[in-house]
């Protein structure tokens, strides 16, 4: 697409150059970050379509758009078989500072009724912060159309201090469970290096900072406290894939 059909504005530049590199990434294959700027760049030359008064322009910058988001939704349908046959693979990279990535923003996409089992890896599930991460964790399991009835928690003893902190928050947390109908079995390593959670009904979570990415609200009152979908969090990087597909690896 030449930079004179569309102008030199900034909407007109901003959508050469979106749609440039979703075709360079659609050519590298790289189809899930292709479709987001396929996206974007659709909504930029309909923003250049609106103001644009010259039927000629208008007609082409048509022919654009439909030509872009026809690609789109093959892409699209790709992608949704991909997901249907096990094969599909997701990274979601977080900014640190980043905001909208609550466990419910991450994981209700793979949630439903058929996970009724769930394993939970990760090393540090020891301090009062990471206690209420795995508390807030299991809500989410609780409230999910999905029907869980128990959770396998694999995490590292603190042999220090906080050794009664952690042993009676899991406790506690067990109980709370148990109330709820969900069994929740504890198994500590003093080896896991790890940070992984699945779901039975296949689903592969893989986070680099595991539960613990979530940053120290900045005080009591500020918005983020209770609502983890406005805390910035650390950055780190989420690998989201299907047991069907790690089989033929």
């Amino acid at each position: 697409m030449a930079k004179s059909m569309l102008g030199q504005d900034p909407e007109s530049t901003a959508a050469v150059t979106m749609l440039k590199r979703a075709v360079e990434l659609d050519s590298e294959s790289k189809y899930q970050q292709a479709l987001l700027c396929y996206q974007e760049g659709i909504d930029l030359l309909l923003q250049v379509l609106r103001g644009t008064k010259d039927d000629t322009k208008r007609s082409n910058l048509r022919k654009r758009i439909s030509h872009y988001m026809d690609r789109a939704e093959n892409i699209k349908k790709y992608l949704d078989q991909e997901k249907e046959d096990g094969k599909y693979h997701k990274q979601i990279k977080i900014e640190d500072n980043a905001t909208g990535f609550s466990y419910e923003s991450l994981f209700q996409e793979y949630l439903n009724e058929t996970v009724t089992e769930v394993w939970i890896e990760d090393p540090y599930i020891r301090h009062t912060h990471q206690l209420y991460n795995f508390l807030r964790f299991c809500e989410m399991l609780i409230k999910r159309p999905c029907k869980v009835k128990t959770i396998h928690l694999l995490t590292s003893l603190d042999e220090g201090s906080g050794q009664y902190q952690q042993s009676s928050g899991l406790k506690e947390i067990k109980e709370s469970l148990n109330n709820h109908g969900v069994l929740l079995k504890l198994e500590y390593s003093s080896s896991i290096h790890d940070r992984e959670i699945r779901f039975n009904n296949g689903w592969i979570i893989k986070i680099g900072r595991g539960l613990d990415y979530f940053k120290k609200p900045q005080g009591r009152y500020s918005l983020g406290y209770c609502d983890f979908d406005l805390r910035p969090c650390y950055e780190t990087t989420v690998d989201i894939f299907h047991n069907k597909h790690t089989k033929k690896i």
